[in-house]
């Protein structure tokens, strides 16, 4: 059973020395990540590490579980493109923090907790077209802009990339067999940024992607006008980047959870998250969430405190005023590799394994949210889908659970023992079980082993009632609900409504 984490690690113990190394891996990792996603969008390059530093600093301080990271993330970034091009950045940072005003919204009335809904297969869908995104990106590093068009490395430049590549996976697979004193993947970084510098190897490396020098953040009012036009404007990509943050967010978290073996606040995740974006909208950030393949750096280099994100935070600030001369010089090649190494840590092999004895629905639904992230990068959407496509199939297979045992009495009275649920996927089921011409003139139906669960099922029985009394034929429906009762005696149909057996419970009606 998972046990409750103390969200400000004030009770427990911390490793500061696992945490900071951690935190100083996480940052390498978020600069090209979060650049390159700037740079695709068309913002100024700073905004994406704005972004990493404000998402990273308020959520580690304040979010959900420790262990999670934030930043500029593809995922929401993706979803403001279009708003950049058609309006320009002072509508994008307007459309980011009321983004904000809507995740704050969503914590406060705890809706976080509809994120149960999503199903184990959806799951793997999700995290499998994840995993295949992060390694696919990595692959973009492995082409150069030559007269303007992007090209394939080949050759020496080509043979130095993916040499260096496989050293740095090499350091990450070997080194926690040796020691985990110290994160495999920062001692990776540190050794082919070492291997490059003093011999001199021409390689790619962050300067080839943006300058990562600048200021802090500064304060920005956006400069829009404030009107219900605007609002008209800003509202649908605000709504789309709240949902797919928020989606992406807490299916980390639960991520998080099972990893850790404790349990996270997705409610306090949204407000974190939310305020968040509401800074990054007045600061020049590009907004973010929770960012599945840093988390999964962060807990695979040991952390499970909230210091390592600050840490992280904290660091690529750092980086941004003071250390940019240093980090424009890392190897790509360091951080491509240990992007691929997080890529095949993220993928659920062990979906491979039980694919077998799964369900073929299930299967189909992990496969489709899987091909959807992939092919669409929209994470919410491929989650929206695979959720709703379970629920059909649930709602298909307990409608065949629907049944009736029929048999007549002494007194000449027949009887329809219901079993299984009754609502509206079951309904017509339900109705073919009757045989109002032949059967006598009392009928009894029995919802004991049944439940009546939605209005379509209420409107079943009633229309069950009125063919019988249609051939004036008595009906006594038993076990139903009081609210249920109320409903059917309302109704101009001719009911006798056996009330002394009727169980406590209350029927669900919307």
């Amino acid at each position: 059973m998972k046990k409750a984490f103390n969200l400000f690690d004030f009770s427990q113990k911390v490793n500061y020395r696992i945490e900071i190394l951690a935190g100083l891996t996480v940052a390498m990792t978020m600069i090209p990540e979060s650049l390159s996603f700037a740079i695709v969008a068309g913002f100024p390059p700073l905004m994406g590490l704005y972004a990493a530093f404000i998402a990273g600093l308020i959520t580690a301080v304040f979010g959900g579980r420790p262990g999670m990271i934030s930043g500029g993330a593809g995922a929401t970034v993706i979803v403001l493109i279009a708003l950049m091009n058609s309006n320009g950045l002072e509508y994008v940072l307007a459309a980011v923090a009321l983004a904000g005003v809507l995740q704050i919204l969503v914590g406060i009335f705890k809706l976080g907790k509809f994120i149960r809904l999503v199903p184990q297969p959806v799951m793997f869908g999700f995290v499998n077209g994840l995993a295949v995104i992060i390694f696919m990106s990595q692959l973009n590093q492995f082409k150069a802009i030559v007269n303007g068009q992007s090209e394939w490395l080949s050759g020496t430049p080509m043979l130095i990339m993916a040499g260096l590549v496989a050293l740095t996976i090499g350091i990450v697979v070997l080194l926690p067999k040796v020691t985990k004193a110290i994160p495999a993947s920062l001692v990776a970084i540190i050794v082919v940024f070492a291997l490059v510098f003093f011999l001199g190897i021409e390689t790619k490396t962050v300067r080839d992607i943006a300058s990562v020098s600048g200021g802090f953040p500064p304060f920005h009012i956006p400069n829009i006008p404030i009107n219900l036009e605007t609002l008209q404007i800003i509202f649908p990509y605000a709504l789309i980047m709240a949902s797919v943050g928020l989606t992406e967010g807490l299916l980390t978290l639960n991520l998080v959870d099972e990893i850790t073996e404790t349990k996270g606040n997705g409610n306090r995740e949204c407000i974190a998250q939310g305020s968040s974006n509401i800074l990054n909208g007045f600061f020049f950030g590009m907004g973010g969430c929770p960012m599945i393949a840093q988390t999964l750096v962060n807990l695979s280099a040991g952390s499970r405190a909230r210091l390592s994100g600050i840490v992280a935070a904290l660091m690529i600030l750092v980086i941004i005023l003071f250390g940019a001369p240093i980090i424009e010089q890392l190897p790509m090649a360091a951080l491509v590799g240990v992007m691929i190494m997080v890529a095949i840590g993220t993928f659920e092999w062990a979906s491979f394994r039980i694919i077998n004895k799964m369900p073929k629905h299930d299967i189909f639904v992990g496969v489709l949210v899987a091909l959807i992230t992939i092919v669409l990068h929209n994470l919410a959407l491929a989650v929206l889908i695979g959720v709703i496509i379970s629920a059909l199939v649930f709602a298909w297979e307990s409608a065949k659970r629907i049944r009736a045992k029929k048999y007549i009495d002494e007194k000449g009275v027949k009887h329809y023992e219901i079993y299984g649920p009754l609502f509206f996927a079951s309904t017509t089921a339900f109705s073919e079980k009757f045989d109002v011409f032949n059967d006598p003139n009392e009928v009894i139906i029995d919802f004991k082993e049944s439940k009546i669960t939605d209005m379509s099922a209420i409107d079943a029985v009633n229309k069950i009632t009125e063919r019988y009394a249609k051939v004036n034929k008595t009906v006594h429906l038993r076990h139903l609900s009081a609210d249920c009762r109320t409903l059917l005696k309302n109704a101009d149909t001719v009911i006798d409504v056996n009330i002394l057996e009727d169980p406590s419970y209350k029927v669900v009606i919307d």
